[in-house]
């Protein structure tokens, strides 16, 4: 009850926030729809997750698309470095940019994506990826800085391969989308009595 009240308040007023937080630990969906509820980003579309971690540092600048995942990383609205050179030249510069996440994007652990910068659609950003311009649409891209170093329809189809050589793979296509760790399964037993998560 007092977890219902918390995420409420937190959705609805934009208060008690830290509590929400730490007391409800949302996972990376509903964390998506704080966001949508309280108009942080530009734009967010349906069925998105975004981990409690992500880093966000200027949100108004950011637009995601419809299944976009944002593991722990980074993403950059900003140019800090003009502070320093606003005060060391004695100038008034600044530096700030868009981002654009498209429909299916996916932003892997401890990437970073600096300002100005479109992914997508269909793109897979990897781990630890250091993304400085434009991800095309249906690339996968890792590196410092991120290159393009495949396709999602390559890394769908060795997915696919590598679990048709699993035993418990009919279990996980049996499950689709109802899946949650946390749970083992949204839905009920299926008819035999097997649990399908």
């Amino acid at each position: 009850m007092i977890r219902a009240f918390l995420r409420h308040v937190a959705f609805r007023h934009g208060r008690l926030v830290g509590l929400y937080r730490r007391f409800c630990r949302p996972d990376g969906n509903d964390w998506a729809e704080f966001h949508r509820a309280r108009g942080t980003f530009q734009a967010i579309g349906e069925h998105c997750s975004i981990q409690l971690d992500a880093n966000l540092t200027d949100p108004r600048f950011l637009r995601l698309g419809n299944n976009v995942r944002l593991s722990s990383c980074t993403i950059f609205g900003h140019d800090g470095s003009v502070n320093m050179l606003n005060r060391a030249y004695g100038v008034q510069l600044d530096r700030v940019g868009k981002v654009d996440l498209k429909d299916n994007v996916y932003v892997g652990y401890r990437a970073i994506v600096l300002p100005g910068v479109t992914i997508g659609p269909n793109a897979i950003v990897a781990a630890g990826a250091l993304v400085t311009r434009d991800v095309p649409p249906g690339a996968v891209v890792a590196g410092v800085p991120a290159k393009v170093v495949g396709t999602v329809e390559e890394t769908v189809r060795r997915l696919q391969e590598q679990l048709d050589r699993w035993p418990w793979a009919p279990l996980v296509r049996a499950r689709g989308e109802r899946y949650d760790p946390a749970q083992g399964s949204r839905d009920p037993p299926a008819e035999d009595g097997v649990l399908l998560g």
